[in-house]
């Protein structure tokens, strides 16, 4: 009885390079919207987290009457004092600084700046009225058409 095998074992060169170039495109495909739905996932947190800094405003407002004096050192203006600089809230890999970028007696502007990975995304903004902002071409204010909102 013959025990030798006429087929050959394996993969061959050029099968291994058909895989080779079919999970390229696989790749280059699905890596561009996988960065985009992680910018977009930072943005929403972001979003909230600017939400949570707005509360606190009104709860520093209940409590002192003005909005003013809620930055660091007692000041209109700048890192908050009364909550976290950074967003996330939760975690060691920061995507947005948190600034006051101005508070008075009766009204205020918070706004998320991106950094790091983040950068080239736009700035996002929310006034004590409840508007909201998001720089969507990262051209420095939100004057543009369709800035006005976080959708």
């Amino acid at each position: 009885m013959n025990r030798h095998r006429t087929g050959s074992k394996g993969f061959t060169l050029i099968e291994l390079m058909f895989v080779v170039v079919i999970m390229g495109i696989l790749i280059a495909v699905a890596y561009p919207n996988y960065a985009s739905y992680i910018i977009k996932t930072r943005r929403s947190d972001a979003q909230g987290v600017l939400v949570n800094f707005a509360n606190a405003m009104e709860r520093h407002f209940t409590a002192d009457n003005t909005y003013g004096g809620a930055a660091s050192a007692g000041a209109d203006t700048g890192a908050p004092a009364i909550f976290p600089t950074q967003a996330p809230i939760d975690g060691n890999a920061k995507y947005y600084n948190l600034t006051i970028v101005s508070a008075d007696a009766t009204s205020f502007v918070l706004r998320a700046a991106p950094i790091g990975s983040q950068v080239g995304d736009g700035y996002l903004e929310i006034t004590s009225t409840g508007q909201r902002r998001w720089d969507r071409n990262n051209d420095g204010d939100t004057a543009d058409p369709n800035e006005n909102s976080w959708n």
